[in-house]
């Protein structure tokens, strides 16, 4: 199974700049989509269909925010739209689809830069998301957690470690919540197979950023313990530009 896992900012404008045509070259079974900014049938989506692939959204009910897809060329045996908390359903934020072997899963994590609000939803967020998950791990044990976690793990995930310590996305509380994640039985399939530095997911659009890759690694695609031995390649796919983010890649044998 070859996952992309992409924050694509507004699936329109996306589509506007070749995201569909990169599907075609790159051929994913599966791609999870985050930050959609629509709603379905405000997207034409003949193209998806023609390659083959089954389509299931979860946007938000605020017009042009958040919202998640997953699109698969495989069927799924269930798709579950949300997480089963309201709060977080109405933003769009989680979209589930399982497969014979394991499930699969699109998530937008909160943003904490708008303020202390937003900070404090995000932190209530990263618990429950976690009681969620070891819920759904006693039903399903092989887990694929894709999407923007919205925090930078490691200073390695980080251009600037010591400027962005007080930040939302690198704060000691986020990037212990990362921590206590994967300890609870996950593997970060990227980090599995890279140690290099100077590799990101995400570059402010201001400062010529991405020109100078002063970036943060804030997207992943964690993947159960118990399945992290059929992970065959794990990538972030830099050069591909329909967005402020690129997409992340995996490749594994479910």
């Amino acid at each position: 199974m070859r996952i992309i896992s992409y924050n694509v900012n507004g699936i329109r404008a996306a589509i506007n700049k070749g995201l569909f045509e990169w599907f075609e070259d790159e051929q994913p079974d599966v791609v999870c989509i985050q930050e959609l900014k629509a709603k379905e049938d405000q997207v034409e989506t003949a193209k998806l269909e023609a390659m083959g692939y089954k389509q299931f959204w979860m946007p938000a009910e605020k017009p042009g925010y958040s919202g998640v897809a997953l699109f698969s060329k495989i069927d799924p045996q269930h798709v579950e739209y949300g997480c089963g908390i309201e709060k977080y359903d109405l933003e769009g934020r989680v979209v589930r689809a399982d497969y014979n072997g394991g499930s699969v899963i699109s998530v937008y994590m909160p943003s904490g830069t708008s303020g202390d609000e937003r900070q404090a939803f995000k932190m209530t967020w990263l618990d429950d998301f976690q009681n969620y998950i070891n819920d759904l791990k006693k039903e399903i044990p092989n887990l694929i957690i894709c999407g923007d976690y919205n925090i930078a793990h490691k200073e390695i995930d980080i251009h600037n470690p010591k400027g962005n310590e007080k930040n939302s996305g690198f704060l000691p509380e986020e990037r212990a919540w990362v921590s206590s994640f994967i300890e609870s039985g996950f593997t970060d399939s990227y980090r599995t197979l890279h140690s290099e530095p100077d590799r990101y997911s995400w570059w402010t659009y201001r400062f010529n950023a991405r020109k100078n890759n002063k970036g943060w690694r804030i997207d992943y695609q964690m993947v159960s313990d118990s399945i992290k031995n059929k992970i065959v390649d794990a990538d972030l796919r830099e050069h591909v530009v329909h967005s402020d983010h690129c997409p992340t890649f995996l490749e594994i044998n479910l």
